[in-house]
């Protein structure tokens, strides 16, 4: 007999060599339609897996993460099956789960096309009602390799030579199909459901090595119902329109060239949103006792070694080499050593912490050209960097503070719903482990004094201490993360950061390493997206456009844009010989002006504007004098309205 606790932590006893589902009959036939694996102590096993053994078991559906995850990995053996079936002479390698879907690689003399979906898709959606079971088999590892290597599956074959030699070999059926895998599995290719779509395809390398051969990657996406389905495929549509690369041109904001791979050309109308928001961040910072600093973009690399980051990030740097100095320079990734190197200067007393450094830092870090995404993945930007000097002792007091600041600022920007993960010590990092005992409590402690609910994320903070890492939701639904704080007790002793306390010894600060907005490039991106181009009144990098009826009122329109501007107000004026109604038309639809002042002659003799609001059809007519005013007040940053 086996013992199996459920959940609830109510216990049943089994015959041994019972499996999930047989255990899911017991309880209801409904439960038993629904089930498509089992987790025993945590590990996500087949339904179909005699269990031998006492464990806690949860029965795992379509509802559950490790179920989604479960219906994209068989959707991925399916598609397999399905190419193999229209083009026999296709090779499978490998087809893992991706966030919202998964891939197949394949290797195949002619080139697959996006027409081919359609018959794809049919195939796997006949090999799904076909509903075949999902059958586990272990293989011995030359048998194995001899089988795939007469099917012609060269790359399957030589995925198990590399295999450690205890590993298991195993290979799933579905009816006549079979490929390797560790699986677990659905029951059966029924289970995968309808709610799947094939996606893109693009280029791969085998194991991505640029030396191996070349594979075509199949994307795909798949669901537990047609209402999920349905419900991606509309925010994939939502975020096409709202491409930040596709707005960034149409708005006149940025571009980007081969010339200078991954780094913005920026524009008049996106300088000014730059700036904009680089201002607004000034002044909050100050408001919360930083100092602005501004440092060297390239060091020496023995400042890089000290601080670690040579060894740990040396592959992501850019080096510049002075043959006739013998010196190697770094240009600057991060700001954190060259904080330290102000904070250095003069003798610190513990009267002077803690001490705020911010800076808007130029960095630069290599990214495959692959990788390179617009403004969201670039080689160069400007970080809202900021380290704080402080005790240990005081970082709970710093911690909440950079948390209200940071809420502040993302409401004022337009993002209330945020999350937290705290992330803990990495297997590769600096200090000992006492430091990062230390570094993990106090943190955590000043996590929970702060008020925040965190996600734990184990393993991924930064190689010289944990983080907390502030996840945005944009409006379409999105997570961006994008505001950090780390606690870092060990590059202050690399690099010789100290102050004299209150016993009149030296003792090495903490650093608590911050940033609200992260990068500058890639938060500007999300603002993009998030507003769809659509800026408020505040940031928008032109807020009034004065747009002439007839050409009569020309002059008038250049004397109220003069006012306007002398308000304080960003303005240009459009005298085209046009129809009013194809100016409002381009205006609205192409370049997303917030307000639209019609000026005609009778808005000329009565020093009147017509103000037309982006996305509402009516208007409002206001005196020049009132519109300034009025218009003034309501384009003031969030901050600043606050102070009024």
């Amino acid at each position: 007999m086996v013992t199996l606790t459920f959940p609830d932590g109510a216990t049943r006893d089994y015959e041994a060599g019972v499996t999930a589902m047989e255990v899911a009959k017991g309880i209801s036939k409904g439960l038993a339609k629904k089930v498509l694996a089992a987790k025993l102590d945590g590990t996500l096993v087949d339904a179909s897996l005699p269990i031998n053994d006492n464990a806690k078991i949860e029965l795992v559906t379509a509802q559950d993460p490790e179920g989604l995850e479960l219906i994209r990995h068989d959707a991925a053996h399916v598609l397999a099956e399905a190419v193999q079936e229209l083009f026999p002479s296709t090779q499978v390698t490998i087809g893992p789960v991706i966030e919202n879907g998964f891939y197949y690689d394949f290797h195949r003399d002619e080139p697959f096309s996006e027409d081919d979906f359609a018959a794809i898709e049919k195939k796997m959606a006949f090999i799904i009602n076909r509903n075949d079971k999902f059958e586990r088999e272990v293989m011995d590892r030359d048998a194995a390799i001899e089988l795939f290597r007469e099917m012609g599956e060269e790359f399957k074959a030589e995925l198990i030579e590399d295999l450690p030699e205890d590993e298991t070999i195993t290979v799933y059926r579905q009816g006549k199909w079979f490929d390797l895998c560790r699986g677990p599995h659905l029951p059966s290719t029924g289970k995968i459901g309808k709610a799947f779509k094939l996606m893109k395809v693009a280029g791969a390398y085998w194991r991505g090595d640029s030396n191996n051969p070349q594979l075509q990657r199949i994307y795909g996406t798949a669901w537990a119902s047609q209402e999920d389905l349905d419900a991606y495929l509309k925010q994939i549509e939502e975020a096409e329109a709202r491409d930040h690369r596709r707005l960034g041109k149409q708005l006149e904001l940025f571009h980007f060239q081969e010339e200078a791979q991954g780094q913005a050309f920026w524009h008049p109308n996106g300088w000014t949103l730059y700036t904009i928001l680089r201002s607004y961040m000034s002044r909050r910072q100050k408001e919360y006792g930083y100092r602005e600093i501004k440092t060297p973009q390239l060091m020496d690399r023995k400042f890089w070694e000290a601080s670690g980051h040579w060894e740990k990030y040396r592959e992501n740097m850019f080096i510049a080499e002075i043959a006739e100095e013998d010196k190697v320079l770094a240009l600057k990734p991060m700001n954190c050593p060259c904080h330290i190197q102000v904070f250095n200067q003069g003798q610190k007393s513990y009267r002077d912490l803690p001490l705020r450094y911010a800076e808007f830092g130029s960095c630069h870090r290599y990214e495959p050209s692959g990788a390179l995404h617009g403004l969201m993945r670039v080689r160069g930007f400007t970080q809202d960097d900021g380290h704080i000097f402080c005790t240990l002792e005081q970082v709970t007091d710093e911690v909440k503070a950079f948390t209200e600041l940071l809420k502040s600022v993302y409401a004022d920007l337009g993002f209330d719903d945020v999350k937290v993960n705290f992330s803990t010590r990495p297997d590769t990092r600096v200090g000992s482990d006492a430091y990062w005992d230390n570094a993990e409590d106090a943190l955590e402690a000043a996590a929970k004094a702060s008020g925040l609910e965190v996600v734990l994320n184990e393993g991924d903070g930064a190689f010289y201490g944990p983080k907390l890492d502030f996840v945005l939701r944009d409006a379409i639904g999105r997570e961006w993360q994008a505001g950090t704080i780390q606690l870092d007790p060990n590059m202050p002793e690399r690099l010789d950061a100290s102050y004299v306390g209150a016993d009149d010894q030296r003792h090495n600060p903490v650093m608590l390493h911050r940033a609200v907005l992260g990068s500058f490039e890639r938060f500007l991106g999300i603002l993009i997206e998030n507003y769809a181009g659509k800026f408020p009144l505040w940031l928008s990098p032109v807020q009034i456009v004065v747009a002439t009826i007839t050409s009569d009122a020309n002059e008038y329109a250049e004397a109220a844009a003069t006012q306007l501007r002398a308000a304080g107000l960003r303005v240009e004026t459009d005298l085209r010989n046009e129809k009013i109604n194809y100016k409002i038309r381009e205006l609205s639809a192409d370049r997303k002006i917030p307000i639209i002042a019609v000026v005609g002659m009778k808005e000329a003799e009565g020093s009147k504007l017509a103000l037309r609001r982006l996305g509402s059809q009516g208007q409002t007519i206001l005196t020049l004098d009132e519109a300034c005013q009025t218009l003034s007040e309501e384009a003031k940053a969030p901050d600043l309205a606050r102070q009024a």
